[in-house]
Order: C-alpha cells, then structure tokens, then sequence
C-alpha cells in the first residue's frame, strides 16, 4: 500500500480531483494548509500599506493505494491537472504504508480501503 501526499495551489483541487476520479482513485482527504517554498512568501499591499505574506494558502491532499500501480496513477493524475508552469506548483510524495484498519468492521489492509 503507499500513501500519496500532494502540496496543490487552491484553485487547482477541483481539476485534480476530476483527474483522480477519472484515473479510478476514489477517496482522499482534503486539508488546507499554509506554507512555502522556494519563493518563501510574497509582498502584498493592502489600503497603501505594504506587508509581507509569509505563508502560502495551500490544499494537501492524502490519498491511499492498494498498488504501485494505483499510486503511479494517482501521481501521473496530480502532475498533469496541478501543473501551471509557474513558482509554487506544489509537490508530491509518495510513502509506504505498513498497516490499514476500518474501525468499523476491523478489517486490515486492501480490505479497508
């Protein structure tokens, strides 16, 4: 199993995740989070005052897969439907996942996805 991990802009969560749909990955959740990255923060000028926006508005998704397969699905999804060219893209990660549970009926692993 492997767990993906994508650092999207805002705007772009809804062409992910019709592109997720599409590629046959189902469930995944959805945070909203600020941060940067290379292009540590911005400047902003709001009534003629100027101030520096440190944190970027960001969406993380999470989503878990049974199979490599699957995972590189979902990863080939994300890149092409959160690509915009430009400075703070985002980034993907993908993991290993050891152990899954439905709390629920108590099933483990592809059974609980």
């Amino acid at each position: 199993m492997k767990k993906i991990e994508a650092i999207i802009k805002p705007f772009k969560l809804d062409d992910v995740k019709e592109a997720l749909v599409e590629a046959g990955i189902e469930g995944m959740t959805i945070s909203e989070v600020k941060g940067y990255g290379r292009q540590q923060g911005h400047s902003e000028l709001y009534r003629g005052a100027e101030y520096v926006v440190e944190f970027i508005p960001k969406v993380k998704i999470e989503i878990i897969v049974s199979s490599q397969e699957y995972a590189d699905k979902a990863v080939d999804a994300i890149k092409e439907a959160a690509k915009t060219g430009k400075i703070g893209d985002g980034k993907i990660f993908v993991s290993d996942i050891s152990r899954t549970i439905r709390i629920r009926t108590d099933e483990e692993d592809e059974d609980a996805l």
